[in-house]
């Protein structure tokens, strides 16, 4: 228990140092882009037709933007500490009560791809593991390297106009029901999928050569059951603790996956701010795209100990 308090520790410090150099980088990136962002933030506003020199100058000083920068960072930080993330500059609306919406649609499509994933890349996994240098195993090599080496938004391409320019089974885009789930889900699963997969080989192969399954063998076990006994939660540590690993894909795969399929995610979110220079908008959802990955890596290390007792015993 020891082993584990210190780890969720040191993550929740990770959490906060996350915190400062996210809102840090965001704001300065968001000031060095071309550009005037008060203008920027005016025409978010009221539509690019309307602005002028004037309804600038007016946000500027409605929004205080001539202030030194660094009385702006700040003044966030003061808020980030009272858990106040601001007001979005374009909409006027709170920015936790636009993220609290975002990050709904955001954590569904993650576990819909993290899900998927697991029960696509792992079990073909095992079976190439199993049969080590057959014609399975050889094609799993070629089909995961493939995968892995296209980006996420040609997958996604790909996928919208197979399953639903052509063949009509799925929608292209949008919020709804799961059927608008599918394909970005899909897309971010497939990367995933390729990742976990050979993971999973190396971890049964290793298992299958391992004394103690051997071991079980000789008592009369077959190998299903062998593999079952004792091999499912020793092979199951490694492909684990990689997908903690793989998650950063998988956030960083957000941004592009919910602009592709335009889900109102908070990756979908970001983009949108960046472009509009609505500095609290992007520096909330970085700072929750941040906090999210240190969460789920936390959930994997707490997922490692429950499964390997040697840890627990530490």
């Amino acid at each position: 228990m020891g082993t584990l308090i210190r780890t969720l520790g040191g993550r929740a410090a990770q959490a906060v140092l996350v915190a400062l150099l996210v809102g840090t980088a965001c704001f300065l990136m968001v000031r060095v882009l071309p550009g005037d962002m008060a203008y920027r933030i005016a025409a978010s506003r009221f539509g690019y037709d309307m602005v002028d020199s004037a309804a600038a100058e007016a946000v500027r000083q409605e929004l205080g933007l001539d202030r030194p920068w660094f009385i702006q960072l700040g003044a966030w930080f003061a808020d980030l500490a009272r858990f106040d993330l601001g007001t979005s500059l374009a909409s006027g609306e709170e920015v936790v009560d636009a993220l609290a919406v975002q990050l709904g649609h955001t954590l569904l499509l993650s576990v819909s791809a993290l899900a998927l994933s697991l029960l696509i890349g792992p079990p073909l996994g095992a079976l190439a593991g199993l049969r080590q240098g057959g014609w399975w195993d050889g094609a799993l090599l070629a089909l995961s390297a493939a995968l892995r080496a296209v980006p996420a938004f040609v997958i996604g391409v790909a996928l919208m106009i197979w399953l639903a320019v052509e063949w009509e089974w799925l929608p292209a885009g949008g919020v709804g029901g799961w059927r608008e789930v599918v394909l970005p889900a899909l897309t971010l699963a497939l990367g995933l999928a390729a990742a976990s997969s050979r993971v999973a080989r190396d971890a049964v192969g290793a298992v299958v050569a391992s004394p103690f399954f051997g071991f079980a063998r000789m008592k009369g076990l077959g190998d299903a059951a062998a593999f079952r006994r004792h091999g499912v939660r020793n092979a199951a540590i490694p492909v684990v603790a990689y997908l903690g690993l793989q998650l950063v894909v998988l956030i960083e795969g957000m941004v592009v996956v919910e602009s592709l399929f335009a889900w109102p995610g908070i990756g979908h979110a970001l983009v949108h701010a960046v472009l509009g220079r609505d500095i609290p908008m992007v520096q909330g959802t970085a700072l929750v795209m941040g906090l999210l990955f240190v969460t789920l890596n936390a959930l994997t290390d707490l997922a490692c100990w429950l499964l390997d007792p040697r840890r627990r015993a530490q």
